[in-house]
């Protein structure tokens, strides 16, 4: 006769059935090795992803900074190297007296202002035709950025043949339209002309890539915005400033402060436009001598370190007020509160 087998659900003689039933409804604990694991990845996994980006500036963007700032204040020449020494601020205070670094800062401010504020205004008046339906569409919007992706030295020696004073297409197109007068205009002869011819080159390389910036935030305006403004009777210039321009405020503002750096920062252009790019003269009486080429000129043809250090911290300086300007002044006129 078989035994009956008992009911796993019948509580035991001497077992409380509460405890059984919470055990088994209890859910698995993890043990303490998984426990730390987690906690390690959800505190320290984040820091580990995201330094080596903070580990590469520090080594190739801090350091050269901080370094730099130390050179500035000493006597550091190449060509003598026994002429050296804490110099405090003695390089900075030359600046003030540098008849040079003044004609440079100038220069540097003249073709900013040139290639700045033409570049935005017709990447937005590009951009805004680009956002149109037209044939090819595609096309178009690739072939605005030819010219960014084309290397700036081999634009910028073909301009140079372009500003040519005899053989220059530049001279041609203006005689076509009679303008220039019965004498060809020597683009590298005054500041003007050179201010001018720069700019261009500036000016070709960077208006298809504000544009498609441009372009890239309007997309996500609704077209309700601007059907609503067509109804009210707003042509298309009144929506691109009442309307897109204020809707892409934070593009606006970004592509400002970017082509503020850059162009204060001018070396390329200016430095292959001479006929000796090598000497870094901007010019034979430094009309077209920009901040960073002068400090090239210091620093490696008159091999005098702690100057040119000195120079670039002021370069620093100067581009960081005009740049928080220019995004303030950006921001208002867009219509921003802040």
């Amino acid at each position: 006769m078989s035994t009956p087998r008992a009911d796993p659900a019948t509580p035991r003689p001497g077992r409380d059935p509460g405890a059984t039933a919470s055990r088994r409804d209890r859910p698995h604990e993890p043990g303490p090795w998984r426990t730390r694991l987690h906690r390690f990845d959800v505190r320290y996994v984040p820091y580990l992803l995201i330094a080596p980006f903070f580990l590469l500036f520090a080594a190739f963007g801090l350091f050269p900074i901080v370094f730099n700032g130390v050179v500035a204040l000493r006597h550091w020449r190449l060509d003598d190297p026994t002429l050296t020494g804490w110099a405090g601020l003695e390089n900075f205070r030359r600046l003030f007296t540098d008849d040079d670094f003044f004609n440079a800062l100038s220069n540097t401010f003249g073709i900013f202002l040139l290639s700045t504020v033409p570049q935005l205004l017709l990447a937005l008046i590009v951009a805004s035709l680009l956002n149109r339906k037209l044939r090819a569409q595609t096309w178009f919007r690739v072939g605005v950025l030819l010219p960014y992706i084309t290397p700036v030295t081999a634009s910028t020696l073909i301009f140079s043949v372009v500003f040519a004073r005899d053989t220059g297409i530049a001279n041609w197109a203006l005689s076509l339209l009679g303008i220039g007068g019965t004498e060809p205009i020597d683009w590298r002869s005054a500041k003007w002309s050179s201010w001018v011819a720069i700019a261009t080159m500036v000016n070709w390389k960077w208006i298809g890539y504000n544009a498609l910036l441009y372009l890239a935030a309007m997309q996500s305006i609704p077209r309700d915005v601007y059907e609503a403004a067509a109804v009210d009777g707003a042509g298309p210039w009144r929506q691109l400033w009442r309307i897109t321009v204020p809707m892409i405020r934070p593009v606006v503002i970004f592509t400002v402060v970017l082509s503020t750096i850059g162009g204060l920062q001018l070396f390329t252009e200016p430095m292959l436009f001479d006929a000796n790019p090598a000497l870094g003269l901007g010019g034979d009486d430094g009309q077209w001598q920009t901040v960073a080429q002068l400090i090239y000129k210091v620093g490696w043809r008159d091999l005098n370190l702690g100057y040119a250090a000195a120079m670039s911290w002021a370069l620093f300086l100067v581009i960081l007020l005009v740049a928080a300007l220019n995004a303030l002044l950006t921001n208002r006129l867009g219509g921003g509160n802040r």
